[in-house]
């Protein structure tokens, strides 16, 4: 059976490579693995057939041989760890590796989240612009130390991983801030992981479905 993704029929994002399932994408592109696509609607995605896939009405959702798994990073940790291409070979290096990935989603990817959604919840109130500069300030900690981790080095660790890929998907969240820009280093790594063809691969799947969904309207 043909690996499943389940996607949004018309991402809210625009085409800009944002969803959910855009990493879950980019792993499989780097995998070399063919898979097919399931898209649904909002609707759709808050029925009992979806929430069988995903407890929580939400996507990506990933089907393989009766395994059905949610969450992004979990889908892209079990990718890397049973295909080729994404996690180092020796024990250590994977270990490390795997642990970026968890740092793109439990540290670094909350206080991006937090500003992108204030610009949604609270932009009308007179203190946005006090609240979005706190929000900026912790997330500019953030982005601080995981500059100072990378340095001059092409990747997180000695080749690209897992970690990386999940790493740029959270930062490429960012674009039009002009927060990352404040580190040129971080700048050029997320471009690095633009101009892999895997990515570039992924983007245009993701992006043609949203043209597809926008041209049917």
């Amino acid at each position: 059976m043909p690996i499943t993704l389940t996607v949004f029929a018309a991402s809210p994002d625009e085409g800009r490579g944002l969803a959910r399932d855009m990493g879950v994408r980019w792993a499989l592109e780097e995998a070399g693995l063919a898979y097919d696509v399931r898209t649904l609607s909002f609707a759709a995605m808050k029925q009992p057939a979806h929430r069988a896939r995903q407890p929580f009405g939400q996507i990506p959702t990933y089907e393989e041989d009766g395994l059905i798994l949610f969450e992004s990073g979990a889908i892209i940790l079990h990718i890397a760890q049973h295909h080729a291409g994404l996690l180092p070979d020796d024990p250590e290096g994977s270990a490390r590796a795997i642990a970026w990935l968890f740092a793109a989603l439990s540290t670094v990817e909350p206080p991006i989240i937090a500003r992108s959604m204030a610009g949604f919840t609270i932009r009308d109130k007179p203190w946005y612009g006090e609240q979005i500069a706190l929000l900026d300030d912790q997330l500019r900690v953030r982005l601080t130390d995981l500059s100072r981790q990378l340095g001059d080095a092409p990747w997180l660790e000695q080749a690209f991983s897992a970690g990386d890929l999940m790493m740029i998907v959270v930062l490429r969240r960012l674009a039009g801030t002009g927060l990352l820009e404040e580190h040129p280093n971080l700048a050029a790594y997320v471009a690095r992981g633009e101009a892999r063809p895997a990515f570039q691969r992924a983007f245009a799947a993701q992006h043609a479905l949203f043209v597809a969904s926008r041209e049917a309207n």
